[in-house]
């Protein structure tokens, strides 16, 4: 399974039963280095199929589908809506195919998930005509992990997902919620890009369109600059400076430096605020799960956001919260809302994907 992120490359062999045989991760991959991954792979046995994931499917793909050469130029295409992502993800397709050619290919999809999204939520209040012309609406990103998330929280809490109403927040270098009902996708913070939403590492999330116009119309700034801007020199990098790493965010706070303590208070507070807009389009909440780097592995972040959540009937165990090393709940046990750790495996949500696809 070929994960390609918009700051690193996980890379895993999976047995029939998902379990992880060999890895490789390159951090700060930038997606024209091919050579480390390329010997990898070639070093690997018995590689049955190949499952990648991309992050944007555009208008056609809202389910995995065998890569061909038409499937991989129609995807490279749409790079202009996820460029953080896109073209890492076709690199890898491109790499792979070089040293498995004769193996099969499935791209799967982070926007999929998101199309069963109703239309109020995923409708733009533009023009009609250019959203039937362009194709504008949510669609929405992180959907194979916060579809493994769905999945692994309703095994975690003993009730079936269709039964459930969830608040998943996949928390890394991207960031984005989901409001998940019935098992399916009905609402999620990030857009027509991956840009909208949540403050990131290096990403703003949402802000006015008119401050967007202000500064090309009266600071002077062309789009390319202020895209380049807004995608690598924001979020908790552009506030606190450094690469936007939550982890050198929290040294900074930690030793006074109330630009890092703003860009933590920044981050949390669009968080416990999109995480409220979430559960009121699910009108309530049974689980608020926690995934990615951030949120896997930050309980100072969980924790204040669920200082901000506590009118929600979110409330954690403290040492629970302290101490987790695993998929766990650690929600308080006087409270009816489940709060989870789960491990971020979209490796597995590739796998399943990629098998069904295949008919394996």
């Amino acid at each position: 399974m070929v994960n390609a992120g918009s700051s690193s490359l996980k890379v895993r062999l999976l047995d029939a039963g998902d379990d992880v045989v060999d890895t490789l991760d390159l951090d700060d991959w930038d997606g024209e280095e091919t050579t480390e991954l390329e010997r990898f792979v070639d070093g690997l046995s018995a590689v049955d199929a190949v499952g990648h994931r991309m992050v944007h499917g555009g208008r056609r793909f809202h389910e995995p589908v065998r890569i061909d050469d038409e499937v991989r130029d129609e995807v490279a295409a749409l790079a202009e809506l996820a460029p953080l992502h896109q073209p890492r993800g076709v690199a890898g397709v491109d790499a792979l195919r070089r040293v498995l050619s004769e193996t099969p290919a499935v791209a799967c999809f982070d926007t999929a998930f998101h199309a069963t999204i109703p239309e109020p939520a995923a409708t733009y209040a533009l023009p009609a005509e250019w959203n039937r012309r362009w194709g504008l609406r949510r669609y929405g990103f992180h959907g194979l992990s916060h579809a493994y998330v769905t999945r692994r929280a309703s095994q975690l809490v003993g009730t079936p997902a269709e039964r459930l109403r969830i608040v998943s927040c996949h928390l890394g270098a991207g960031a984005s919620l989901a409001a998940v009902s019935g098992g399916r996708s009905v609402d999620t913070t990030m857009g027509f890009t991956p840009l909208a939403g949540l403050v990131m590492a290096t990403r703003t999330g949402s802000v006015d369109p008119g401050l967007v116009l202000w500064l090309q119309q009266e600071a002077g700034f062309d789009a390319d600059s202020l895209s380049h801007a807004l995608e690598f020199e924001s979020g908790l990098a552009g506030l606190a400076g450094g690469s936007g790493d939550m982890r050198e965010v929290m040294s900074g706070m930690d030793s006074g430096d109330q630009s890092s303590r703003l860009a933590f208070d920044v981050y949390t507070h669009r968080l416990r605020r999109e995480i409220a807009a979430m559960t009121g389009s699910l009108g309530g909440i049974d689980v608020l799960a926690f995934t990615g780097g951030v949120g896997e592995h930050n309980p100072r972040v969980r924790a204040e956001v669920a200082d901000g959540l506590a009118y929600l009937g979110v409330e954690l165990d403290e040492r629970a919260n302290e101490t987790v090393a695993e998929d766990a709940d650690i929600a308080a046990a006087s409270t009816g809302v489940r709060t989870l750790v789960v491990g971020a495996r979209e490796d597995v949500e590739i796998a399943a994907h990629t098998r069904r696809t295949l008919g394996e």
